[in-house]
Formats: structure tokens, C-alpha cells, sequence
């Protein structure tokens, strides 16, 4: 599969990933009232779990191995889960705070400036041919 190929796909799991996120953002936000942080760290855990499931059936199912699921899953959580917990985690601080933009229309501006880095290293280190 092509990088083009492979992006274009990175970024429908991400789309899903980024409702998935949305959703349950708000949802916790209601559960947390006034704890959008903790909110927030709770929904991408719940989009790495899915984003993960998705990339390695669809974005790298070439590169999926069995034998390397924990090993996978281990280095999206350190390369993908650490991007999107802090960039998403600092930049809702900065935006819901500093800028006062409701916490949803932040994360949707976190997802997207986290995105390019995540495929980088999804593919680069995640999902390596050789993990």
C-alpha cells in the first residue's frame, strides 16, 4: 500500500476516531462538570482502544501480527496515545482557558494538530514493517 493510500485511511480511522472522542467528550463532560482535563484524558483513552482496533484491521492490516499485538499496541500507546494525550490535554488547556472556545470546538482543533504526528509515527514506529 501506497503512503497516499495509507494516509487516506489513517484519516477515516481518525474520523471515526475524532466522533468516538466527541461523543464520549461529552458525555464524560457531563459526568465531570467543570473537570473538562480529566474529561478529556478519559475520552482519548477510549479513542486510542478504538483507533487502535481500527488501524490494525484497516489502516495497517498489511502489517498486522498476531504475535506482535501487545508490542503494538505498547508503542501506539507511546507514540500516538503520549501525542494525543499531551498536545490534546495542553492545547484544551490553552484554548478553553486562555482562548474561553467551548471544550469541543478545542478538541476538534487538538485532534487535527496532533494528526500528522500520530500517522508519522504510526507508521514509522508503531506499525513498522518490521515491529
Amino acid at each position: 500500500m501506497n503512503a497516499l493510500q495509507r494516509w487516506l485511511r489513517f484519516n477515516v480511522v481518525g474520523a471515526m476516531g475524532m466522533a468516538v472522542q466527541l461523543a464520549a467528550l461529552a458525555v464524560f463532560n457531563r459526568w465531570m462538570a467543570g473537570h473538562f482535563l480529566y474529561a478529556s484524558a478519559a475520552a482519548i483513552e477510549l479513542t486510542l482502544l478504538h483507533n487502535f482496533f481500527w488501524h490494525t484491521h484497516f489502516t495497517w492490516r498489511d502489517r498486522r501480527d498476531e504475535s506482535a499485538r501487545l508490542r503494538q499496541l505498547m508503542r501506539f500507546h507511546l507514540s500516538n496515545g503520549l501525542i494525543s494525550m499531551f498536545g490534546n490535554l495542553i492545547l484544551m488547556q490553552m484554548l478553553v482557558t486562555g482562548a474561553h472556545l467551548p471544550p469541543l470546538p478545542a478538541n476538534i482543533v487538538a485532534i487535527v494538530c496532533c494528526s500528522l504526528a500520530n500517522f508519522t509515527l504510526g507508521n514509522n514506529w508503531a506499525f513498522a514493517d518490521h515491529v
